[in-house]
């Protein structure tokens, strides 16, 4: 028994897409090297307020 969707028949390759999608994925990894940032320096200054 066949369970493909309609939308799975359909697929279509359009590489442009991809190139067109690289902003959104770059904004995306800057973000995410941001919060990393960020919690590296709270780390620091949890560190630096608790230490002896």
């Amino acid at each position: 028994m066949c369970l493909l969707t309609n939308a799975a028949v359909n697929l279509e390759f359009n590489p442009m897409a991809f190139v067109e999608n690289l902003k959104h994925m770059g904004v995306g990894m800057l973000v995410i090297f941001a919060i990393i940032g960020i919690i590296i320096l709270a780390t620091k200054l949890v560190n630096y307020l608790f230490s002896e």
